[in-house]
């Protein structure tokens, strides 16, 4: 094994600020990371994440050993360790992508270090993007698999940090867009008091093969988008899986989503869709049923012919009959043509019945002959129709209840719940939430012709912990305002999800602080917090009351703006050109400010009024 390689001619010297990492910015990076012990999760902004004692990876490593072999377990985990590091670096370009290609590669140390694995120190880092050249050299700090390998075997004569040589290697190999290769010199499992790691690409170690057995790598889990046209796979990062999924071939709403309640309600979509079973969805209102019945419709061998949609809601109850299955002329006063209605223009189709628990017991009676036989007869007529119809129908009401109760007919509830599918709330799909976001950002973006590249990562919080009453179509409504109210080129941010609800201040987020502690993280009371410190401290400068705002972690450049001109207007009692005075603005500067903030009122009461 070559231990030190020969480098490139052109050597890069580090910046003094990327010699140690702890004396780099960490906070872009810690942001990232959400704790709701309430809900029972952790996100590294848009991936759960798990806190495992040390111990218990030492014991499943244990395990692996007996089970597989040294050999089989160092293939497993390094290879585990090679698609984290590629999912880092993931994170990394979407954090720094607009920060040089040192800032990133030290993104890619200091997520391994929030994520507990170790402290790397870089000894001498070179790159040459013309030549696609890296070289590395790290040591690494209390690694806790030297831990792990030398409290279950002692000190030996390998090394042992297989997820971090993996991590490495994943991480720096999707930064420079080519292998890089990362190989461990020296070993605190081995004796040495430090990890010594040296990362350059394949073609400069003098025997590859030796190591590259271990990395021969699956791509990563893909994400698995469904729509009408079929199943999408995406290994591409999360942005890209949006704009694939914002761009279906067909203009049926696409399912998007990877959670584990979705997963299974979309296996029995797709177990059914094939059949001419009848299908019954249920769930609470907005969740997507209407999108279900389309999948259920693009799945089938009917998928060339119609999908007709009927809401039974929204048509009053003496016209629901005549709009199902049609009106001969003279069945009734206006009535001066006969017309077909909705069952007749699905024929050889299907025909998607929403909130069919408001069928009147007529219609009902109508339908489950129909179900029953494929004929019906119009309204106003004796001439018996056949047809080939496949119903799906839909609801949000209790109907086992309701049949108790007298209100729906028991024989056409067990004719239609033939195959009962539950779709899920929001609340209960939150692994979704981040790709939600991705999809229906590039979507309404477009759609507006805005450009919003993303969501601040406090934005993200509050997302993931709203209870969303109004699953999807509570969730689009909220994005797609915040998208109307953020500038081109602006990404979506609090003020934006705030100025449309005010429940999301509601947070039981907790986030890291300074001190490594964790405390709760409702970012708009620590704006307010922040400045309310400020102005009970009473700084004897404006530089001072700068840096008390920076200490409270909550002094982002619109929020101080937006605070400054909430306490003018306050201070003028809502005259705009008073407190444009204030704050030293034209009164056309002031008006443009608060409009553009969403606050007609000012966000705090103080009605808003002229001269």
């Amino acid at each position: 094994m070559d231990a030190t390689p020969e480098r490139a001619q052109t050597d890069y010297t580090l910046p003094p600020e990327f010699v140690l990492l702890d004396s780099m910015d960490f906070s872009d990076i810690a942001e990232q990371l959400h704790f709701n012990p309430v809900e029972g999760r952790i996100w590294l902004q848009d991936r759960r994440m798990a806190l495992l004692p040390v111990e218990v990876l030492g014991a499943m490593r244990r395990e692996m050993i007996d089970s597989l072999g040294l050999e089989g377990t160092r293939r497993l985990i390094t290879r585990l360790g090679y698609t984290a590091g590629s999912r880092d670096a993931e994170l990394a370009w979407k954090v720094r992508g607009h920060q040089s290609q040192l800032d990133i590669i030290a993104a890619g140390a200091q997520f391994h270090a929030l994520e507990g694995f170790v402290k790397a120190e870089p000894v001498h880092i070179e790159i040459d993007n013309h030549r696609g050249y890296c070289y590395s050299e790290f040591l690494w700090n209390d690694n806790c698999e030297d831990e792990i390998q030398i409290a279950n075997y002692g000190v030996g004569h390998e090394g042992a940090c297989w997820m971090g040589i993996g991590y490495t290697s994943g991480f720096l190999s999707k930064i420079m867009g080519k292998r890089i290769l990362a190989r461990e010199v020296e070993c605190r499992a081995m004796g040495q008091a430090k990890c010594r790691v040296i990362a350059q690409p394949v073609e400069n170690w003098d025997d590859p093969e030796e190591d590259l057995h271990y990395l021969q790598v699956a791509p990563p889990p893909s994400r698995v988008m469904v729509g009408a046209a079929g199943v999408k796979e995406n290994n591409t990062p999360l942005a890209n899986a949006a704009s694939t999924a914002a761009e279906p071939q067909s203009a049926s709403p696409i399912l998007v989503g990877s959670s584990v309640s979705f997963t299974a309600m979309l296996h029995k979509v797709h177990r059914v869709a094939t059949t001419r079973a009848t299908v019954l969805l249920s769930g609470e209102s907005g969740v997507g049923k209407s999108a279900v019945a389309r999948e259920v419709h693009g799945w089938s061998n009917r998928a060339d012919k119609p999908f007709v949609e009927v809401n039974c809601a929204a048509i009053p109850e003496q016209l629901l009959e005549s709009e199902l299955f049609g009106v001969e002329r003279g069945a009734f006063s206006g009535a001066t043509e006969s017309r077909a209605g909705r069952f007749e223009a699905a024929n050889g189709g299907t025909l998607f019945l929403d909130e069919i628990g408001i069928l009147s017991f007529s219609a009902q009676g109508k339908l489950l002959r129909v179900l029953q036989s494929g004929e019906f007869e119009r309204l106003g007529s004796t001439r018996t129709i056949k047809l080939d119809v496949r119903v799906v129908a839909a609801t949000n009401e209790d109907l086992p209840k309701a049949v108790k109760e007298g209100r729906f007919r028991e024989d056409l509830f067990y004719r239609i719940n033939v195959f009962p599918i539950h779709i899920p709330p929001l609340r209960e799909r939150r692994d979704d939430l981040p790709l939600l976001i991705e999809y229906f950002t590039k979507r309404l973006s477009a759609l507006h012709g805005r450009h919003v590249p993303g969501i601040m990562p406090r934005a993200l919080q509050a997302v993931l912990n709203h209870k969303w009453p109004g699953n999807i179509r509570e969730f689009e409504n909220v994005i797609e305002r915040g998208i109307i109210l953020a500038d081109d080129g602006e990404s979506l941010d609090l003020r934006h999800l705030f100025s449309v609800d005010s429940n999301f201040a509601h947070s039981s987020l907790m986030r890291l602080t300074e001190s490594g502690m964790l405390a709760k993280s409702d970012a708009l009371a620590n704006a307010a917090e922040g400045t309310q410190a400020c102005a009970a401290s009473s700084p004897a400068t404006l530089e001072d009351w700068a840096r008390g705002a920076v200490r409270q972690q909550g002094a982002h450049l619109a929020d101080v703006e937006d605070a400054l001109v909430n306490a003018a207007m306050s201070a003028a009692n809502g005259n705009v050109s008073k407190a444009a005075a204030l704050l030293g603005l034209t009164r056309a500067q002031l008006d443009y400010r608060v409009k553009r903030n969403g606050n007609g009122s000012n966000g705090r009461g103080h009605a808003m009024h002229t001269d």
